[in-house]
């Protein structure tokens, strides 16, 4: 009987969040009052929350209740394309505001740091190189989306590229600087994307469930010049509940410009690929 019971409240409490009867956002209510609502104990009510726990219906805050849970509304980010010199992130924000939305990055935290694993195999360096790390926090209508680390040679610096060491936004891009102060022009790059649980740095900045029930992608984008240099790596994590991508090949029509947010494609496909992690420290 009591098996069925809590089965029987998750399903009801399931239909008003459904019907937006429980609106995203809404707590529920408290254990005691859903206790007198269905006439059962404790153990059962907490029994029937679990359910909807587990497939991220609501989500429990220490000291504050339950609630439901608001689920973003993914963003389609276009993958291909021409190799523009402004870079990743003058594309990035061009396509979010095309698509309606507000599109916000903090103030770069640059360091410089050692070479080691992932990062010294895909720029081609020894181990312990000096490397100019520059790490974003990226956010869509003030909701964390995704965080970026970039990674540049020592010796673009040394080459008069200073404003890498700076924490200041490069307003021109990074490709569009490095080819008026290096003569040093991004032809061609390499994605490579992962899947995997989020670190605890992450869960916290995206406010994802500690469990790792929602994955985030991690791409590495990695930049060559005309020589076949590696100028640059770029690491991104996504969260998978609010971040698509599209891949075009070949000929394709044009796309209408200013979709609403709401009627974003939530089908595109989304490549997979092995790929190193290497952002457990950033966040």
């Amino acid at each position: 009987m009591h098996d069925v019971m809590y089965r029987r409240i998750a399903d009801d409490l399931r239909s008003q969040i459904e019907s937006g009867m429980l609106a995203p956002g809404a707590q529920l209510p408290t254990e005691g009052e859903l206790m007198a609502d269905y006439g059962t104990s404790r153990n059962t009510i907490r029994e029937a929350i679990k359910m909807l726990v587990t497939p991220g219906l609501v989500e429990t805050r220490a000291g504050q209740g339950t609630f439901v849970v608001e689920k973003p509304t993914p963003f389609v980010m276009t993958l291909t394309g021409e190799v523009l010199d402004t870079g990743d992130d003058t594309v990035y924000l061009a396509e979010v505001a095309a698509s309606g939305r507000k599109p916000t990055n903090s103030s770069p935290q640059v360091e410089i740091q050692l070479a080691a694993g992932a990062v010294a195999r895909a720029l081609h360096l020894e181990e312990g190189a000096q490397v100019v790390s520059r790490h974003q926090e990226r956010f869509l209508d003030d909701t964390p989306w995704s965080l970026q680390t970039t990674f540049y040679p020592m010796s673009l610096v040394q080459r008069g590229a200073t404003k890498l060491i700076l924490p200041t936004n490069i307003d021109e891009g990074a490709m569009a600087y490095l080819a008026r102060e290096c003569d040093l022009k991004q032809v061609g790059y390499r994605d490579t994307i992962s899947v995997r649980p989020p670190y605890e740095n992450e869960a916290r900045f995206f406010r994802l469930p500690v469990d790792g029930r929602i994955s985030v992608f991690e791409i590495h984008r990695l930049g060559f010049d005309d020589a076949d240099n590696r100028i640059r790596l770029s690491i991104t994590v996504c969260p998978a509940d609010r971040n698509r991508f599209r891949v075009e090949v070949g000929k394709v029509p044009p796309r209408m410009a200013a979709v609403p947010a709401a009627q974003a494609d939530k089908s595109s496909a989304v490549p997979e690929g092995p790929a190193e992690a290497n952002l457990r420290r950033s966040g």
